[in-house]
């Protein structure tokens, strides 16, 4: 036999090697040992670094370049924030959507790449206008020229519009080096989402670390000029890993949002069919009665042609028709996670604003930048994910006798209920920063620093790091497990879209909460001297909040049925 090969035989992987369902980068059967797996996982991961230390190089101290060279207020500018983030967030949907029904993922995440370059040059450049505003001395009572503002904001939205094609391609695109066929590579790709998250910590770590420093010691201009460097560099390293990935074949079905659309109108055509008629038509088709088939039953009118009909034969399989069900199933965890984004969102925001008016000296010359508390929400994940990973997990697997250890929604779960335990601290401790400026007379100085030290903020921004562990890992590996295949860019933008929406709400809440607490000339929650503002209480606020949302998580959560595929 081996006297018969050819030169393209030796090309072809053996059969028992070849990765069922992906091609190389030339369209030809895939080889388990020579491609995908963790080899090409890392030129994904390492790009992710590098993308999140860009975008957080923007996001993690925006609100400190709106309220100074800028001149925003601190509501404004949280405004600002909030929406700006709520929109990166949910421009990944149109990016999926793009990415799984036309160009695919890899040629998407090229595209995305170039405009998410684009917008940070723009937004370097936009800096370093000459402008008279920088020769004022009180930021209040002036501003920037307006087209200076105007092109600020247009580069700032241009690097959203490329995160958003960027952001859920990556993932999904790193997700399919790994066969879910073969048992190794599913206990693989369960930990590629830990180690996922653990190189964009990473990222941001450096990101807070570095970034955060140059921007408010050295030049704004350097501080976006820096990301938009590291970006291109990115683009180079995807690129070179391009012989080494496996690239999903294209279905020859019909297009999945057509499929699980036409479930909808089908049923909903058949509004009037009777369950009996359905039961008739499952009985004939031989589909036995199972757990799914009890759940959302008016979906299974869509199995009868029109009218319930049965001339033309089915308009649906049950196959579309569980699609369609999988979905649905997501609705009730996707908004009972809202309130866990609105908590999300405050660490760039309020939680930055409140370090600003603490002591953050470190020796006798160096001020640490109130953003860059934030490398403790990266550090802790950085150091709890391995724990989680190779401790944990392996001792639950062994209990359990799950892939995973826990189930992904016990994992988002217990995340949730650690956010909780953040607001709590965090609501104590602003408590105790505004009893120290009123027992020193610093009620009315917004400028004074509160001698409180800025390491008291230390426990809140590490439970919110543990806890991102927990939820953020659990709710990406969840949306990109339980959609169908051809629609996992599209899960991984619905994780997404879960923190824009909350960034809208966290924004929305502000603005409701400023408007009720600064009527009838009270002193607002967020008034810009944060001595006389009550941060605290917005804390308390959504520390309610959330468990309100966590009491109706458990309630939807014990009732979820997983997808068949799912590894839990």
């Amino acid at each position: 036999m081996a006297n018969g090969v050819t030169i393209s035989d030796a090309e072809t992987p053996f059969l028992g090697d070849v990765v069922e369902g992906s091609v190389d980068c030339k369209g030809r059967p895939v080889s388990r040992s020579k491609s995908g797996g963790w080899r090409s996982a890392s030129f994904i991961i390492g790009v992710e670094v590098a993308e999140r230390f860009a975008y957080y190089g923007i996001e993690s101290n925006l609100i400190s370049y709106l309220t100074g060279p800028l001149g925003q207020s601190v509501a404004l500018a949280a405004e600002n924030v909030n929406v700006w983030s709520g929109t990166a967030s949910l421009l990944p949907l149109l990016g999926a959507f793009i990415a799984d029904s036309y160009l695919g993922r890899y040629r998407t995440i090229i595209i995305s790449s170039v405009l998410y370059i684009l917008g940070l040059g723009f937004l370097t450049l936009s800096t370093v206008f000459p402008s008279s505003h920088f020769d004022c001395q009180d930021t209040a009572t002036c501003s920037p020229p307006k087209f200076q503002i105007i092109f600020f904001f247009f580069s700032l939205y241009l690097v959203a519009i490329g995160q958003g094609g960027h952001k859920p391609c990556v993932q999904a695109f790193g997700a399919d080096q790994f066969d879910a066929q073969d048992p190794e590579e599913r206990k693989a790709k369960s930990s590629f989402f830990n180690w996922w998250y653990f190189g964009m910590c990473g990222g941001l770590f450096m990101t807070l670390r570095i970034l955060n420093y140059v921007q408010e010691n050295l030049s704004w201009g350097l501080g976006f000029g820096i990301p938009c460097i590291v970006m291109g560099l990115a683009l180079v390293v995807f690129l070179l890993g391009s012989f080494t990935y496996r690239f999903r074949q294209s279905s020859d079905e019909k297009n999945p949002f057509i499929r699980i659309g036409n479930v909808f109108i089908n049923a909903a055509r058949n509004w009037q069919t009777t369950t009996s008629a359905i039961s008739v038509e499952q009985e004939v088709q031989g589909i036995l009665p199972h757990e799914g088939s009890e759940q959302f039953k008016f979906l299974n009118k869509a199995l009868l042609a029109p009218n319930g009909s049965k001339e033309n034969g089915k308009i649906c399989s049950i196959d579309e028709v569980e699609e369609a069900k999988a979905i649905l199933r997501l609705i009730p965890i996707w908004t009972t996670c809202l309130v866990y984004a609105i908590v999300f969102s405050q660490p760039t925001t309020l939680f930055t604003k409140q370090g600003a008016t603490m002591d953050r000296s470190l020796g006798s010359n160096f001020e640490v930048p109130a953003a860059s508390l934030q490398c403790f929400i990266s550090l802790s994940v950085v150091i709890f994910i391995p724990i989680y990973d190779r401790i944990l997990v392996p001792v639950a697997r062994a209990i359990t006798g799950k892939p995973s250890g826990i189930t992904m929604l016990q994992r988002i779960g217990t995340g949730i209920f650690l956010s909780i335990l953040s607001m709590v601290v965090a609501a104590i401790i602003e408590k105790k920063r505004l009893q120290t400026a009123l027992e020193h007379g610093l009620v009315d100085m917004p400028k004074a620093t509160v001698p409180m030290s800025i390491c008291w903020l230390i426990p809140q921004y590490i439970l919110f790091g543990i806890s991102d562990v927990f939820t953020m890992v659990g709710l990406q590996e969840f949306f990109y497990d339980q959609v169908p295949v051809e629609l996992k860019s599209i899960g991984l933008s619905l994780y997404l879209s879960i923190f824009g929406i909350g960034s809208f709400l966290s924004s929305f809440l502000i603005s409701v909460t400023e408007n009720i607490s600064g009527k009838d000339g009270q002193i607002s929650w967020f008034s810009d001297n944060l001595n006389q503002a009550h941060l605290d209480y917005f804390y308390w606020v959504l520390a309610v909040l959330s468990t309100i949302a966590f009491t109706a998580y458990l309630y939807f959560s014990r009732s979820y049925m997983y997808n068949k595929s799912s590894s839990l």
